[in-house]
C-alpha cells in the first residue's frame, strides 16, 4: 500500500489496526524473506520499509502492555488492585 494523493499513508493505517501478535507474525515473515537473500532489491528495500514500521508498532503495543501491567498491584488482602490512573 502506498501514500495516496491526499497523502495519507495507507500501509501505516492498515499496521495501526493491527494487532500485536498480527504484526509480529508479518514482521518475522518479512525477517525470513530478507535473510533468504531471494527477490529484486526494490522489493527488499520495500519490506524493509515495512518491516521497520511494523517494529514500530510492536514496539508500541508491547509498551502499552507494559503500563497496563504495571498498574496493577496486589492489595494488603491479597486482591488486585488496578490504579485508575494512566502512567506519564
Amino acid at each position: 500500500m502506498a501514500e495516496t494523493p491526499s497523502g495519507i499513508d495507507e500501509s501505516a493505517t492498515y499496521i495501526a489496526a493491527m494487532s500485536f501478535e498480527q504484526a509480529l507474525e508479518e514482521l518475522e515473515g518479512i525477517v525470513r524473506q530478507l535473510e533468504g537473500g531471494k527477490g529484486r532489491l526494490a522489493e527488499a528495500i520495500s519490506s524493509y520499509e515495512r518491516g521497520a514500521k511494523l517494529k514500530r508498532h510492536c514496539e508500541t503495543k508491547l509498551n502499552e502492555a507494559r503500563a497496563k501491567v504495571e498498574r496493577i498491584s496486589m492489595a494488603a488482602d491479597g486482591s488486585l488492585k488496578i490504579d485508575p490512573q494512566p502512567l506519564d
